[in-house]
């Protein structure tokens, strides 16, 4: 039985909320623990994953019960709260819902065009029957049956709406698409826009209004429509590029949306950091630097946090740990302006993790 109160629900509630209103004093983060007694046997149901996502044999109940053994075994501490984040469908799923083919031979999802269409044919309609949306609805209906609330299950990982583009086009299609045919490019990035929030909107009538709040695969929670918005497919463009293609999307999204989160994914996304931060209705953003580089914490990225700040934007922190929100925490200025993904410990280091939350002044 998963171990989370009413009131628990009420407290993260707030303090998420007094994070996205910058009225936070403290760092918005949690600790869950692992290792209690579930106290019922494993389900034989395997755990729903990129590797099992594609296995509609299994149904949504009995995947279900075996996440529910699965969360079962942690205890929450400070901010962090019981939930499933859905990613398991891969990122950038949108792909699936438009036609792509779901190709997880390798244990991970990838999307691929079913056929090749040429750019100035190819249209993105809403399928109400697709397989995967009508999936992972299945999924999301099972979940909110079997919690009433007491779960919370992210919305899948729909991606970036140029990222969801590159699906159709792999490889370098896409850049001479964009050179030889720009105002169809233009128009099928419309398309996926309008698309990309009726999928979220379809999703979140199913998990509304049991869900208890609004999160996906990053973990952050909202008690609002929110979502981290991303373009991977930014790395490799300059600022005109990006102009021309890319930002209306991200402009568009944090319209939509109540709260949003920029995933700012490596240092060729550097470049686009001034444009986005003019948005006025983008709350923070997430640096990542990537692979091959130091935490987002290292003072190499001061610069970036000192940036977000005087924007007057909140901060994402994705990796660290407690002397990584700590040193930030100086950088900009103020510790309630940061949010950090919810951290994991074995039962034997319970007693540490509370005592990390105290330090940073976090009730457990």
């Amino acid at each position: 039985m998963v171990s989370f109160s009413n009131e628990r629900w009420a407290r993260v509630r707030e303090t998420s909320s007094s994070w996205f209103e910058k009225k936070l004093t403290r760092p918005f983060t949690g600790v869950a623990v692992k290792g209690y007694d579930p106290k019922r046997p494993m389900p034989q149901t395997p755990c729903l994953s990129q590797s099992t996502c594609n296995d509609f044999s299994l149904s949504p109940e009995a995947l279900i019960d075996r996440i529910d053994y699965e969360i079962s075994q942690y205890r929450f501490y400070g901010d962090a709260f019981p939930s499933f984040n859905m990613d398991c469908f891969g990122p950038g799923v949108a792909a699936a819902f438009l036609g792509c083919g779901l190709d997880n031979s390798t244990g991970r999802v990838w999307f691929h065009p079913e056929k090749r269409i040429d750019i100035c044919e190819l249209s993105f309609t809403y399928d109400a029957d697709n397989k995967y949306l009508k999936r992972i609805k299945d999924i999301y209906k099972a979940g909110m049956d079997r919690w009433q609330g007491n779960v919370i299950m992210g919305t899948a990982d729909l991606g970036g709406i140029m990222d969801v583009l590159s699906s159709f086009f792999p490889g370098e299609e896409l850049f001479y698409e964009m050179e030889d045919h720009p105002k169809e490019v233009k128009r099928l990035l419309k398309e996926i826009s309008v698309l990309w929030q009726t999928f979220y909107d379809e999703l979140q009538s199913v998990l509304q209004p049991v869900n208890p709040g609004y999160t996906d695969w990053s973990g952050l929670y909202s008690d609002k429509p929110s979502y981290i918005i991303q373009s991977d497919f930014s790395y490799m463009v300059g600022p005109a590029a990006f102009e021309e293609f890319i930002f209306s999307t991200i402009e568009d999204q944090c319209r939509r949306l109540d709260r949003t989160i920029y995933h700012l994914d490596g240092v060729g996304e550097l470049p686009h950091l001034d444009r986005l931060l003019s948005i006025d209705s983008l709350d923070g953003i997430q640096w990542v630097p990537g692979a091959g580089n130091t935490p987002a914490s290292s003072p190499e990225w001061t610069e970036i946090f000192e940036k977000v700040t005087k924007a007057d934007k909140l901060h994402f922190l994705p990796n660290g740990g407690i002397e990584g929100i700590e040193r930030i925490a100086g950088v900009v200025g103020n510790p309630g302006r940061i949010y950090y993904p919810t951290m994991i410990f074995e039962k034997k280091d319970e007693a540490f993790a509370i005592e990390a939350l105290k330090k940073l002044k976090i009730e457990p």
